[in-house]
């Protein structure tokens, strides 16, 4: 298949990201976006995570430019709070964890937390984040790795009218009553748009891939228990005190809250399972949660899972279309961009063939698949069992191949399992997220007892003689951190003054 035109069904923020990568990638393909003037937009996004930086940076987007313009705003953390049990909080930090000076690596917390049993496991992001002295204080610096909170919504329109149309990309708005196919696909849309690549990205009902194609869908239900959504938007009652560098999750009865801070307001809703609780209650529950309901709500229906394939024929699904994991860890946009990613890498060559179209396949599916299994980790670390939702989670059997003992190229609940087995680590600096929210959800990579049984003529005090100087390491870096950073604005005035360029004093 020779790709010279390129046929975008949706617009949104996954069609215009589809176009902008690819007029940035292959300024001499026909691209055209075509998007119905009546299709609502589900909007998820809003929390994005460290790899949008990529994204940003590969466009040439002015990064100060885009935020203006689609009420953005930047994040330092997730923090989630009464995942593990009601009454705790902790903070995932983007960026790599500082391992300078220690023994062990980021075992050196665990003989702290050993030798100090008092110490919280909040504490644990404290030590390896000097970025968690600026999350805790509502600060902000540039020097530190952060991603974005924006209007998703307000993006797809700034990457229209400021990337997309300077670029020649074509823009219809038309409704697709008609699809007409043949052996190789679409073959046109309405019977006069027609290309040699059809893109779709039109969300959950996958209008070219899964409708007219018919490519079966594999749902994550079985690990990922959320499948609906309230959503709602709070204006600031006190917006240098409430805008904060971090997305907040919040568990509750059956499911979880997200809090989002944009510039002029904050995204929030409630994520949960409508197989415990009915939407009408699930809205009570948001409502009572909020203290409020004066307040707009939207209910989403999510479709959880990935096609079996992503490029058939000569249609690729990017976006919704493809595959959607729930929103815990920020991940709407993730996929987008990272598919994206892996489309122009299987696009470069003069001709498309059933091998290229089968590695995008491949590349996306384990990409996604890593970070479902990442996601259901929060849930299987939990420790909650206050309603039936949460006393199902403790129950459930998350992978077979963990008692199977069957290879996966997945890294997930895998690599969670052979780290800690084998390594009695959660991983290094190079391990993503997976340590910080072990610790968090109180799972340890190695404990005392283990240690002490592994290792004959060794006690307790013994290990205090060797790692007690480390650990004064780990609560004295904390301290200069808190010091380095003691000046810098609050995340409020330095979008104030340096992002939407208003008077400090007003």
């Amino acid at each position: 298949m020779k790709v010279d035109s390129i046929i975008i069904l949706g617009g949104g923020s996954a069609g215009w990201m589809t176009a902008s990568v690819l007029a940035k990638t292959y300024p001499n393909k026909k691209i055209k976006v075509i998007e119905s003037p009546d299709t609502p937009i589900v909007g998820v996004g809003e929390s994005t995570i460290y790899t949008i930086k990529h994204f940003v940076e590969y466009l040439g987007i002015d990064e100060k430019d885009f935020l203006a313009k689609t009420d953005g705003s930047y994040k330092l953390s997730i923090k989630f709070t009464d995942f593990y049990k009601k009454g705790e909080a902790f903070h995932y930090p983007f960026g790599e964890p500082n391992t300078e000076g220690t023994l062990n690596k980021l075992n050196d917390w665990w003989y702290k937390k050993f030798l100090q049993p008092e110490t919280p496991y909040s504490d644990y992001a404290d030590s390896f984040y000097e970025a968690m002295q600026l999350v805790k204080n509502n600060k902000f610096e540039e020097d530190t790795p952060y991603a974005y909170h924006f209007d998703a919504t307000k993006f797809g329109l700034y990457l229209k009218e400021n990337y997309c149309k300077p670029r020649g990309v074509e823009h219809v708005v038309e409704d697709i009553t008609e699809i007409n196919t043949d052996k190789n696909g679409i073959l046109n849309l309405n019977k006069k748009h027609k290309a040699d690549l059809y893109i779709d990205c039109t969300g959950f009902k996958s209008l070219l891939l899964g409708k007219t194609l018919k490519e079966p869908f594999d749902s994550y239900e079985d690990m990922l228990p959320n499948n609906s959504a309230w959503a709602t938007r709070i204006p600031y009652e006190n917006k240098e005190k409430q805008l904060k560098p971090f997305t907040n999750c919040t568990a509750l009865g059956n499911g979880w809250v997200w809090n989002i801070p944009l510039w002029s307001r904050i995204g929030t809703g409630y994520v949960y399972s409508d197989k415990y609780i009915s939407d009408k209650e699930a809205l009570e529950e948001f409502k009572q949660h909020l203290g409020r309901d004066d307040l707009d709500f939207k209910n989403i229906k999510m479709r959880v899972g990935i096609h079996k394939r992503l490029f058939v024929k000569n249609v690729v699904a990017i976006g919704l279309s493809a595959g959607f994991i729930e929103p815990l860890e920020s991940n709407g946009l993730f996929s987008v961009h990272e598919f994206l990613k892996e489309l122009i890498r299987n696009l470069n060559r003069d001709i498309v063939t059933q091998w290229d179209k089968d590695n995008f396949t491949f590349g996306c599916k384990v990409l996604f698949r890593n970070f479902a299994e990442f996601v259901g980790l929060h849930y299987a670390l939990s420790n909650r069992n206050d309603t039936k939702y949460w006393q199902d989670n403790n129950k459930k059997t998350w992978s077979k191949d963990i008692i199977d003992l069957t290879t996966t190229p997945y890294h997930g609940f895998a690599q969670a399992v052979n780290k800690r087995a084998f390594y009695f680590e959660h991983g290094d600096n190079t391990n993503g997220g997976i340590h910080t929210i072990a610790a968090g959800m109180h799972w340890s990579p190695t404990e005392l007892n283990n240690i002490l049984w592994s290792n004959l003529g060794y006690n307790k005090k013994d290990y205090e003689i060797i790692w007690l100087p480390y650990i004064d390491k780990l609560d004295n870096r904390k301290k200069d951190w808190s010091e380095k950073y003691k000046n810098s604005p609050t995340l409020y005035k330095y979008l104030k003054e340096k992002i939407y360029n208003e008077n400090s004093t007003t």
